[in-house]
């Protein structure tokens, strides 16, 4: 029985039954499903599932009907989604298997640009930033509302196969929330879908690093810390002894030496004064 062209509602037991029958005819088919599904809790566990789900939900445009959507994937109504670049396909199980097909717009050049610049310099590696353990500033520029990474309402379009006119379905609400859930397993796949290469912001990142200039007579060293990390050695510490550092006084020393035995060698002549005549001997001497 339909009412205005709408299906009979069907119950969470029986929207799994449907769903799983269907994945069992696929199957022979040869077709596989990527199925997602979230417990209770919070949908999202990492941070760029969770920065996905708050950049939804920042939005007044979709507030009305994503906890409906939260429900659906809850209950294991999203039986297939995947993620390609600036697109997310899926299929949702409701009253009856539903279609959706959301688009989503490549990053701007030049925000994709100053992104990189503003973060140059503080992210060392890929690894580091799909684990999002970043810092709190850069974080904070890559979700900038607007003009992070994320999209906004504007950048994106989205369509499914239900008779549900509302700018958004619960069907589409699932699958925004599926794709946080799929986030957490695969994070590169948000920079595939917005169609940039995360491993570009990492160079344009170290891009930013000003290199250290080598010492005088370094040469082509390499530090025993960076040799074992590199060949899993352990480096064997050697004992040099550091030649004595003289000081100012024991510098200065052997010149005080010196001259103190250069005074020591020089003789002092001294003139001997005239004796004065007696009276008598001036007499004979006159005479």
């Amino acid at each position: 029985m339909f009412y205005y062209g709408w299906k009979p509602y069907l119950s969470v037991a029986a929207r799994r039954k449907k769903a799983e029958g269907i994945a069992a005819r696929m199957k022979k088919k040869g077709q596989s499903l990527s199925p997602v599904s979230a417990e209770r809790g919070a949908i999202a566990k990492t941070f760029w599932g969770k920065s996905w789900c708050e950049n939804l939900e920042r939005y007044s445009d979709f507030e009305n009907r994503l906890p409906r959507g939260r429900t659906y994937l809850r209950n294991g109504s999203v039986i297939d989604l995947n993620i390609g670049a600036g697109e997310i396909t899926a299929q949702v199980m409701g009253s009856d298997l539903y279609q959706i097909r959301v688009n989503i717009a490549t990053v701007p050049k030049r925000q994709w640009q100053a992104i990189g610049a503003d973060c140059a310099g503080s992210i060392d590696s890929l690894v580091e930033l799909l684990q999002g353990r970043l810092s709190k500033s850069v974080m904070e520029r890559i979700c900038r509302p607007g003009t992070g990474l994320f999209p906004a309402p504007r950048e994106i379009t989205f369509d499914c196969s239900c008779l549900d006119w509302a700018g958004m379905c619960k069907h589409i609400a699932a699958v925004f929330y599926g794709v946080g859930v799929r986030l957490d397993e695969k994070p590169e796949l948000l920079f595939t879908l917005r169609k940039v290469d995360a491993k570009g912001l990492v160079a344009r990142a170290d891009a930013g690093l000003a290199l250290p200039k080598p010492a005088r007579g370094s040469g082509k060293v390499i530090d025993d810390a960076k040799v074992a990390g590199i060949f899993g050695i352990e480096m064997a510490e050697v004992a040099t002894a550091a030649a004595p550092i003289r000081s100012v006084a024991d510098v200065r020393k052997p010149r005080a030496k010196k001259k103190l035995a250069a005074r020591k060698k020089k003789t002092v002549t001294v003139k001997k004064k005239p004796k004065k005549k007696s009276p008598e001997t001036a007499r004979i001497s006159k005479n």
